[in-house]
Order: C-alpha cells, then sequence, then structure tokens
C-alpha cells in the first residue's frame, strides 16, 4: 500500500471539500445554488466548462481506446465532445443566456408546454447515470489502486462519492466552480509535468510520434470508405456532439456566466481547449508501450483503465506520482460533482415543481440538495452494480437518449418559427420510439445505427408535427388566447 500517496490523495479530496463548505456560506437563495448567482467571470465559466467534460474517461479511458483504434476509436470523444461545446457557444448560449432561465427544461416548458418539459427533464436525467457512474467507477479504482487492493473499489466508490457529495450539497453551484478552479490547474500542471516525464523516458517525444504514425494512430476517417462505414462513422460524431447540447450540466455554465458574451466566449474556448489537452493523456499512454512495452500489451488485453495508474506507480518518481493522482482525482471530482448537481437541479425545478406548485424558495432548496443526496445514492448503486464495464462505454451510451429525444426541439425551438408543441411531441415519440426498436433489434443495428435512426425520426417528427393541421393546440396559441 503507497500510505504517502493515499493520504494525500484523502487530505486533497478533504481540502476541497473545505473550499466547497466554504462556498456554501455564500448561498442565499436558488439561483445561487442552481447557477452561482450568474454572477461567474470568463476564466471560471471557461475552467468550469472544461472541468465539466475533462473527467475519468478522458484521462483513463480514452487514452485506452486510442492506443487500440488510433483517432477513428476517439471520434465520439473527445472529438465529438468538444465540438459540442463549440457549437453551444456558437449557437446556444447568447440565446438562451438573455432568457433567464434556471434550466434547460425551462426553455421546453416555455417554448412547447410543461408536457414536452416534464418529458425532455426526464431524458436529461437520465442520460446522466452513465455519465456520473463512470466517475464513481473511477474513484473505486483510485482508492483500489492506492491500497494495494486493501481498499474494494465498491468501499473506494463509497468514500469518493461521499467527500465530493458533502460540498456539492452545501455550495451547488458556486461550490462546483471554484473548485473547479482550482482543480483545473492542478490538473493541466500534472498531467503536463507527467507527458515531459513519459517523453523523456520513452527516448524523446519524437519516438513516441513516430510508433504512433507507424501504427496509424493519426487516422481519424473509416479506413474503407464504404456508405456503411461513412454512416455508422457519423453515427458515432454526432452522440455527444448534438446529444451533449441539451444538457443541464452544460446549461448551468452557459446560464452562471456573468453576462451573454461571456458565456459564448467561455463555452468556445472551453471546447477548444478540451479537444487540445486530451491529446496528453493519449501521448502518456502512448509512451508507456515504448517504456513499458510487456506490461502495457498485457494491460490493454485485460484492464486497459489501469495502463496509466500502472505506468506512474512503477516508472515515476513520487513527485510525479502526486502530480498525477492530484490531477486524476481533479478530473474526476469536477465532472462528478457537475453530473449530481445538473440531474437533481432539473428534477426539482422542472418535474417536482409541476406537483408541487407553488413551492417557495427555501422549500426549492430543500428539495434540491434532498434530491441530490437521493440521485447520488441511486447512481452509487448502480455504478456498484456496474462494475467491470469500461469508463469510455459507460460515458458515450450516456448521450444517445438526448440526441433522439431533446436536441431537436431544442434547436428547432430556437430557431424555427413554425415549429410548434405538436411537433415536438411527435419529435421526442418518434425519436424515442425508433431509436428504442433498435436498441431492442441487434440485427437492426448492425445495419444502421440507431443513435442516428431516432435522430433523423426526430427531425421528421418535428417538421411533418408542426407543418400538417394541429391537433395538439399549440403553446403560443393557447397563450394568445388566454390573453
Amino acid at each position: 500500500m503507497n500510505t504517502t500517496l493515499l493520504a494525500f490523495v484523502i487530505l486533497y479530496l478533504v481540502g476541497t471539500m473545505g473550499i466547497g463548505i466554504y462556498a456554501g456560506t455564500r448561498i442565499k437563495s436558488t439561483t445561487d445554488f442552481a447557477v452561482a448567482g450568474r454572477s461567474l467571470p470568463l476564466a471560471m465559466v471557461i475552467t468550469t466548462t472544461f472541468a465539466t467534460w475533462f473527467g475519468a474517461e478522458t484521462v483513463m479511458g480514452i487514452p485506452a481506446k486510442f492506443v487500440q483504434g488510433g483517432l477513428n476509436a476517439v471520434v465520439e470523444d473527445p472529438f465529438g465532445a468538444s465540438m459540442c461545446l463549440v457549437l453551444v457557444g456558437a449557437f446556444f448560449a447568447s440565446r438562451l443566456y438573455k432568457m433567464s432561465l434556471l434550466t434547460i427544461g425551462d426553455f421546453y416548458r416555455h417554448r412547447f408546454g410543461e408536457g414536452v418539459e416534464i418529458f425532455c427533464s426526464i431524458a436529461i436525467i437520465l442520460s446522466y447515470l452513465g455519465w456520473v457512474a463512470a466517475q464513481i467507477t473511477a474513484l473505486g479504482l483510485v482508492f483500489s489502486v492506492l491500497s494495494g487492493g486493501a481498499i474494494a473499489p465498491a468501499t473506494g466508490m463509497i468514500i469518493g462519492t461521499s467527500l465530493v457529495l458533502v460540498y456539492v450539497l452545501i455550495g451547488g453551484m458556486l461550490a462546483v466552480a471554484w473548485t473547479d478552479f482550482i482543480q483545473m490547474i492542478v490538473l493541466v500542471v500534472g498531467l503536463s509535468l507527467i507527458a515531459v516525464m513519459a517523453g523523456h523516458q520513452a527516448g524523446g517525444a519524437d519516438k513516441v510520434l513516430d510508433m504512433a504514425k507507424a501504427n496509424d494512430w493519426f487516422k481519424i476517417l473509416p479506413a474503407e470508405h464504404t456508405a456503411k462505414n461513412w454512416i455508422f462513422f457519423i453515427g458515432t460524431a454526432v452522440t455527444m456532439m448534438l446529444g451533449s447540447i441539451p444538457q443541464q450540466d452544460v446549461f448551468q455554465r452557459v446560464m452562471s456566466a456573468k453576462d451573454s458574451a461571456t458565456a459564448k466566449k467561455g463555452a468556445m474556448i472551453g471546447g477548444f481547449s478540451y479537444l487540445a489537452f486530451a491529446f496528453v493523456p493519449m501521448f502518456i499512454v502512448a509512451s508507456s508501450l515504448i517504456i513499458m512495452p510487456a506490461e502495457t500489451k498485457e494491460l490493454l488485453a485485460n484492464d486497459p483503465q489501469k495502463v496509466l495508474p500502472t505506468l506512474i506507480l512503477t516508472k515515476m518518481p513520487l513527485i510525479a506520482q502526486i502530480f498525477f493522482f492530484g490531477a486524476l482525482v481533479s478530473a474526476i471530482k469536477s465532472t462528478s460533482s457537475a453530473t449530481l448537481l445538473a440531474p437533481s437541479t432539473s428534477f426539482v425545478e422542472n418535474i417536482l415543481k409541476n406537483i408541487h406548485p407553488g413551492m417557495s424558495d427555501r422549500q426549492v432548496l430543500l428539495s434540491l440538495r434532498v434530491t441530490i443526496l437521493v440521485f447520488t445514492g441511486l447512481v452509487l448503486t448502480y455504478a456498484i452494480k456496474m462494475q467491470g464495464t469500461a469508463i469510455y462505454d459507460l460515458v458515450s451510451s450516456a448521450y444517445q437518449v438526448t440526441l433522439v429525444g431533446a436536441f431537436v426541439p431544442l434547436t428547432f425551438g430556437l430557431y424555427w418559427g413554425r415549429a410548434t408543441t405538436q411537433g415536438a411531441i411527435l419529435s421526442i415519440v418518434g425519436g424515442i420510439g425508433v431509436w428504442g426498436a433498435f436498441m431492442a433489434n441487434s440485427a437492426w443495428g448492425e445495419l444502421f445505427p440507431g443513435q442516428l435512426a431516432g435522430l433523423l425520426a426526430a427531425l421528421a417528427g418535428m417538421v411533418l408535427g408542426s407543418l400538417m393541421p394541429q391537433l395538439i393546440p399549440d403553446r403560443r396559441t393557447r397563450e394568445a388566447h388566454m390573453a
């Protein structure tokens, strides 16, 4: 057991928890808790946006996929994920910010009515199960590795999640933003230091790049230019690129900015920064094939997520180990804190308040904290039961439901004046229905990507439902009639 490292990780977790608790003393209202009082400067919007995306899968999942299949194997993340943030900044941030909404679900209510609000919010909440579970799984792995197996992964999940939960419960989005700012500094410095050391041990960065070229790892497009390969390539690319846009954690960062210009710039800069820095852990794992070829090949075959921790623990000095696990814990904590807060906020604002209208701000704030506690318990249980599932797979599967159920109503609601409530309902029903059918029939999924089929059905449902005679009263028509 590496007691020094384990003590450092626990001390770091407790320290950031203390910062989050202090941030909680500044929480006076639901707006403070959910969107940090709409007060964050550009630097904090960038770091908290970058931090949300740079999670366990970026450090351990993406590099393993990269050395197994090159850039083509990681099209979904980081390429699709980073472009999501760029698209949010370019096309969604300013418009949504000016509407002064608390959640992304509020937009669906404002544009299409309560029914669409509830259905889209449920889809968004469900999409967080896999993403949060991936971060909790990584926390368990960290404690297990550092303790030499003395702490079981499930026990490590409980310990790590509990420490993150405390400051999220108390400080909300403000605590998340403050801790993200510190954690991203630790992450960037730590992984950069490790990359320099790994390159040196591998005989120079040029040796690593030459190996990558020799293995065709830099090829991102399909190897065979067939229609089927391109269709699946597009389906993979759009899953996180578009499916992550109607997400509460992204929306909270947009709405937490001090103004619309900051929201727009913060999302775009955060996206490009994430794409650039995601290559650092890929480089480190590629270096491991030169530094410890036999061990790396064995781990890639049996447990690829342990390649990077094994390299650090067996080939790097103590200071590098401290920086690496500080960076890893920072990545996990920043993402897990955001993904605990976001679905809980959506549930209270867009589902609970429809069931119990007229709640006071104090009651809403209490409900938020209770919901976070309950949601954390559910996801922790899910993560423990899903042990053995790859971190990358847990994350990539999370966004298909929002891609087919929530992206089209959001985009058309913002940009197409003729979009109606009926169109939104048919879009949701068609998208989720077709996607579900493909998920249930594996033979269909082998011929055409289910998430792309669902997206096309959602598009058709929106256009046809909005242009055909309106059997379902439109939200704007009802409001005009009531006025």
